[in-house]
């Protein structure tokens, strides 16, 4: 069902609301406030309009595409980490507390994206417990070559981190946003009052035209944030892998 929704929940929203306006525009049509008239102004008004949000679209999906790509590598990263950790030549207090450290960052990162609310703070409190025991191998010792290796997948978490906030918070063009809006608007508000023959097969034309400006606002808006967890979105990337590490962990 899940997997069924995923795919066509956004379809069946967007339809609900087509079908409502379908019954706005048949009203219009009985009380004889169809007065505008079919011309290539409304087409060229449509093709601008699915023109501009095209535009937002290609800029959304390349963050969308970059972020299918964050779970793996923040996976890898904590991963190599907590491995590297149990084969390192210093085996103390250090080496088990910096375990210990990193499943709580694990945590740290998934409660994060289960409550969709990425606290950075929270976030860096977390990597500085691992930070502060890789200082206290160092003055152990600990070769330099390894305490470079941890760093840099420490370094390449907080560069992740970081990306996730801006993507999570930050949408693509606000402007660009509300003139598509601001666009579509008009573009529906037009074809509710335009009169059409044969009837029936222009209500259908109306009914595909708004489907897709619809459709597509809504799907940029849903991908515009595709960290979010237990809510009704339907673009989200699949965040199944660190929850499998955090499962893994717990059971080493």
């Amino acid at each position: 069902m899940n997997n069924f929704m995923k795919k066509w929940g956004l379809t069946l929203n967007v339809l609900v609301i087509v079908f409502v306006l379908l019954v706005i525009k048949r009203i219009i049509d009985l009380y004889n406030l169809n007065t505008a008239t079919a011309s290539p102004l409304i087409t060229a008004l449509v093709g601008g309009v699915i023109f501009t949000i095209a535009i937002i679209f290609t800029g959304t999906l390349t963050d969308y595409k970059e972020s299918e790509k964050i779970p793996g590598e923040l996976a890898a990263s904590i991963k190599a980490i907590y491995k590297d950790s149990k084969v390192l030549p210093i085996n103390d207090d250090i080496t088990s507390g910096m375990r210990t450290h990193t499943r709580e960052l694990l945590q740290t990162i998934n409660s994060n994206f289960r409550k969709n609310n990425w606290d950075l703070n929270e976030i860096n409190s977390a990597m500085e417990a691992i930070n502060n025991d890789i200082v206290q191998l160092s003055a152990k010792g600990l070769a330099p070559p390894l305490i470079v290796k941890l760093r840099a997948e420490l370094i390449n978490i907080d560069k992740i981190s970081n990306r996730i906030k801006t993507i999570a918070e930050t949408s693509f063009i606000p402007a660009a946003y509300g003139i598509a809006e601001l666009a579509v608007g008009a573009v529906l508000l037009v074809l509710l009052f335009v009169k059409t023959e044969p009837y029936y097969e222009g209500l259908a034309l109306i009914g595909a035209t708004s489907s897709l400006l619809i459709g597509l606002i809504m799907l940029i808006k849903d991908m515009d944030n595709p960290f979010e967890v237990g809510k009704k979105t339907y673009a989200d990337v699949d965040l199944s892998l660190l929850f499998n590490l955090e499962d893994y962990l717990k059971d080493e």
